[in-house]
């Protein structure tokens, strides 16, 4: 992602010839089933911080788009999924890039229910920056967030089949190619995001009789970056999605109330406005008019595209608290205990 914080963002949404009512009222109407305290206890007691550490012992090497050690993340993320019962489909393509010409890009693309009418998606990338010059792993970029999800998958395996057939499900994609090769800019960034929404916009089915798109059936995109240290501060970006982010806040507080996270002494949902708004993968959606809630430690932590973003910055206190916050809303989004 760009650290360019934009002062002035202004974009058009893009009308889609599949943009659909009956869709986005659906999704506008939606609402969640609200945890009892029983639930948030049950579903602390799926946490497998060690699941999550065994993920990153694979990883957790430098997985720049286009090499074997790439490849390597690539067959462990997608056997992985498959191995949890997931549906998984691979958007693959090649492009010219700088320093390496043609490159291959691999987006990964997983349900449990793939046949769901509407999706709450979470999305991260799993490629890792390219340094000629050094060895760079992005544990925070993005490895912990691979693994945080792989980990949601796995723990709410028991959950996540009871709802085949409800009309909203989950859905996960790991981005290809967000980094950028040589210098971020137009041609040289968010890769594979490009060229999967341009994919999923050019995908029509129908829904209640109208003609739509892959985008159409995206709730909202929550998209994870940059997580994995200790304290991290997340804004909200995008007013479409504020009561989504609002109740993630509310899930932290009551989780701290009832002592169920990990030494957790500062909240990190933050009720600040940001004065622009950050560039990754996120962007060909929200100009496809896909809701997107952005999950991204602002301000940068320090270790940010330097080699010390390894393991020795990742704090599991922190990567389990987040991610039981995650699980507690996609449990709610989905309803899966009621």
């Amino acid at each position: 992602m760009s650290q360019i914080l934009l002062k002035l963002f202004l974009f058009t949404g893009i009308l889609t010839t599949g943009y659909c009512n009956y869709l986005k009222q659906a999704r506008d109407q939606h609402r969640l089933q609200l945890s009892s305290k029983s639930d948030l206890r049950y579903l602390s007691s799926l946490s497998d911080p060690n699941y999550i550490n065994k993920v990153l012992d694979k990883i957790l090497i430098p997985r720049v788009a286009g090499t074997p050690e790439h490849e390597k993340v690539f067959k462990f993320l997608t056997s992985e999924l498959r191995r949890l019962g997931w549906q998984v489909d691979v958007d693959e393509f090649v492009e010219r890039a700088p320093i390496f010409s043609q490159v291959t890009f691999k987006n990964i693309v997983a349900s449990p229910n793939p046949q769901a009418e509407r999706f709450l998606v979470l999305a991260c990338h799993y490629d890792s920056k390219y340094f000629p010059n050094a060895v760079f792993v992005g544990a925070i970029d993005s490895a912990v967030p691979c693994a945080m999800m792989l980990e949601i998958a796995k723990t709410l395996s028991k959950e996540l089949g009871r709802i085949k057939d409800s009309p909203v499900g989950l859905k996960f994609i790991f981005f290809d190619g967000e980094e950028a090769f040589e210098e971020w800019g137009p041609n040289d960034s968010i890769w594979g995001a490009k060229h999967l929404a341009q994919v999923l916009h050019a995908n029509t089915s129908t829904a209640n009789g109208e003609i739509v798109t892959e985008l159409d059936k995206m709730d909202v995109l929550v998209l994870l970056d940059l997580i994995g240290m200790k304290n991290p501060k997340f804004l909200n970006f995008f007013e479409n999605t504020q009561r989504w982010f609002v109740r993630l806040s509310q899930i932290e507080i009551e989780l701290h109330r009832m002592n169920l996270l990990r030494n957790h002494k500062q909240g990190y949902f933050q009720s600040s406005r940001p004065y622009g708004r950050i560039e990754d993968d996120h962007l060909p959606f929200l100009r496809r008019d896909v809701p997107v809630l952005h999950l991204i430690s602002t301000p940068f932590p320090p270790e940010w595209h330097t080699p010390r973003d390894n393991r020795n910055i990742v704090d599991m206190n922190t990567v389990n608290n987040l991610n039981l916050i995650l699980k507690i809303f996609i449990s709610e989004y989905l309803q899966l205990l009621v």
